[in-house]
């Protein structure tokens, strides 16, 4: 039986083609090699790529609404909650109601949180730089220009639509 897919995709490029050329899978699988990488670095720290990302935003935000927090990492409101009360109970954020909007929650970094990411910096940039360190150093910033342009082309294909800056 499988010798017949083999014969039937013979007639079907796509299908023919490699996964390893096909943009969907490559990023799918880069993505996951940065993850390790992320874990490898950060190991220790108990922590995320995505955690990472929204204490990092919380850093350099300051107090802000969780909605809003979620639509600056391009994360839904149900996960963003999840991540928040998981960081809250480390002591790594406070979460509280929004006096102006009772439905709502503003959510801020504690001294604990800033003390995790000054440990983390030099971790997190090392997973960063290990991502794309195969790449010639010129072809670096090209790579990430591409990565940009291509997000904010379908960034309102994802699920949860980045707020771009």
């Amino acid at each position: 039986m499988p010798t017949e897919f083999r014969a039937a995709d013979a007639g079907n490029p796509w299908r023919a083609q490699s996964l390893l050329a096909r943009p969907g899978f490559l990023i799918r699988r880069l993505h996951q090699v940065h993850v390790a990488l992320f874990l490898e670095e950060c190991a220790g720290h108990d922590i995320t790529p995505v955690q990472y990302s929204l204490l990092t935003e919380l850093a350099q935000r300051g107090e802000c609404e969780q909605a809003e927090l979620a639509r600056s990492l391009g994360i839904d409101r149900t996960n963003i909650t999840d991540v928040a009360v998981r960081l809250e109970r480390r002591g790594l954020l406070d979460r509280r109601v929004n006096p102006g909007d009772k439905r709502s929650r503003l959510i801020v970094l504690t001294p604990a949180g800033a003390d995790l990411l000054e440990a983390l910096d030099q971790c997190a940039e090392r997973a960063h730089a290990r991502t794309i360190e195969a790449l010639p150093r010129p072809e670096r910033e090209a790579f990430l220009r591409a990565l940009s342009i291509l997000v904010e082309a379908g960034n309102h294909m994802g699920r949860a639509a980045l707020k771009l800056r």
